[in-house]
Order: structure tokens, then C-alpha cells, then sequence
């Protein structure tokens, strides 16, 4: 049973494991403030069982990107154009885009992974949305890129933090402003794909990897994640020590003697 199905967003959860499933391949699963909400929504309605969270698209396409409608004068009913935005104030536009990114952030939470299952294309907004899970197991027709500069904007779905981590500065500059495609074979030599498998086997290797994920205790992945994350901003020794102040709460633990 479905705990959230709206907007072009379906959240299922299993126990353990919530499967997002992007649910509009007639559009090839564009995206739109409201699906952005939903998105939001499925992060917060998540129970606390839940320790993997499954991306998924239906369809050809994981996501083509940002609904098309969003460049027209009238933009979607009951939302504001781009024209309106940018015609407002500064602090308007910044709460507005604020909202928006707020689809983008939770799949990195100290407390769950996230993988994102990707097929055919991930555009713009689409590959920010797969860019924002921990890991990605892609198709061998996935075809990422970053269209927004080719467009006259920016990255600006939390999607540009990421990618630098991930590629480098210069690849992921080289990326955005060009606009290209990246396909599978480079998008696992350069990091952006964890693994990448024939379209018709996308399913099981994702669920594979699930089961992976989900045999060490969750305590100790909890906190393996929170150190790495936490790794790119900290000196050497800053590191070192939380890694033995976490090691110093495992084995409390794991000898019954935490509070």
C-alpha cells in the first residue's frame, strides 16, 4: 500500500526498504514545483524502519528534466512563472527556490542510503535528482546531462555540490557547460555510477545491492556514513578524532554498556 501517491511521486515502503518511483512516463517523468513537493513529502512521511531508499522512474527515461510548461509565459497554473519570480523580490525568489531544493536534500540523511536506479535519460533537473542520492546503479542506455547553462541558468536543485565531489572541479565545469551527454561507460570511469548493467537486468542489481546494504548493523553504517560526509570539510586530525569518538560508541555498544 502506498503511503504517498501524488503529483507524479509514489512512495511504498517495505519494512526496511521505501521505493520513490517517479510515476509519469508519458512525460518521461518531467518534473514541476509540485512534484518537488511530493518528492519533499515522501521524505518526511518516511518511517523509521526504513534504512534503504530505492529512486526509481517508470518508463524509458529516469527523468527528462524540468516539465517544459516551466518556460512558457503563463508557467504551471497556480504557481508562479519564472517571469513572475524574477520579477519579485530577492527574498521572495530566494524562499522560493529554497522550496524547491528542498526535494533535493533529504536523501543524504545520516540515517537512511539512498540509490537511484537510472534509465535513459537524466537531464537537467533529472540528473540533479540522481545526483542527490548516495549512490546510483545505472541502465546501459542511461544518458546524463546538465542542461541549465545551455539554457541560461544555473545548477541550482543542489545538484552542483555533488557533482564536483564526485568528477572534479573541471570535469563537472566541462559537464555543465557544455552541456553534453555523459553515457554509462564514462559515467562509471568518472565516478557518477557505482555500476552500470544491461536496461532489463536495472531491477535486480538494484535489489541486490539493497540486500548489501541492508546486512551490516545499522548503527555501524550510520555512523560510516556520518564520518565520510563529513570527511571533504574536516583537517586530518579532525577526522581522526571523530573516527575514534564513533569507534568509542560502537564498541560501548556492542559491549552493552551505552546508555
Amino acid at each position: 500500500m502506498a503511503l504517498l501517491d501524488k503529483d507524479g511521486v509514489r512512495l511504498i515502503v517495505d519494512d526496511t526498504v521505501a521505493t520513490v518511483t517517479l510515476t509519469n512516463p508519458a512525460k518521461r517523468n518531467a518534473q514541476s514545483p509540485a512534484l518537488w513537493r511530493a518528492l519533499a513529502e515522501a521524505g518526511r512521511s518516511l518511517p523509521g524502519t526504513v534504512r534503504v531508499v530505492v529512486l526509481r522512474g517508470e518508463g524509458k527515461s529516469f527523468s527528462a528534466g524540468l516539465d517544459r510548461q516551466a518556460f512558457t509565459p503563463e508557467g504551471f497554473e497556480g504557481e508562479p512563472s519564472f517571469l513572475d519570480l524574477a520579477r519579485g523580490s530577492d527574498e521572495r525568489l530566494d524562499a522560493t527556490i529554497s522550496e524547491y531544493q528542498e526535494a533535493f536534500t533529504w536523501w543524504r540523511r545520516n540515517d537512511i542510503i539512498s540509490v537511484a536506479a537510472v534509465q535513459g535519460h537524466a537531464i537537467g533537473a533529472g540528473f540533479q535528482l540522481a545526483l542527490a542520492c548516495d549512490l546510483r546503479v545505472v541502465a546501459d542506455d542511461v544518458q546524463f546531462a546538465m542542461r541549465e547553462t545551455s539554457l541560461g541558468l544555473v545548477p541550482d536543485l543542489a545538484g552542483t555540490q555533488p557533482l564536483a565531489s564526485l568528477v572534479g572541479y573541471a570535469r563537472a565545469l566541462e559537464i555543465c557547460a557544455t552541456g553534453r551527454f555523459v553515457h554509462a561507460e564514462e559515467a562509471e570511469r568518472v565516478g557518477l555510477a557505482n555500476l552500470v548493467v544491461p536496461a532489463d537486468e536495472l531491477d535486480a542489481a538494484v535489489q541486490d545491492l539493497t540486500t548489501a546494504l541492508l546486512a551490516p548493523p545499522r548503527d555501524a553504517v550510520i555512523e560510516t556514513k556520518t564520518l565520510l560526509r563529513a570527511a571533504q570539510t574536516r583537517t586530518y586530525d579532525d577526522q581522526r578524532a571523530a573516527e575514534r569518538a564513533a569507534q568509542a560508541r560502537r564498541l560501548r555498544d556492542l559491549a552493552g554498556l551505552s546508555d
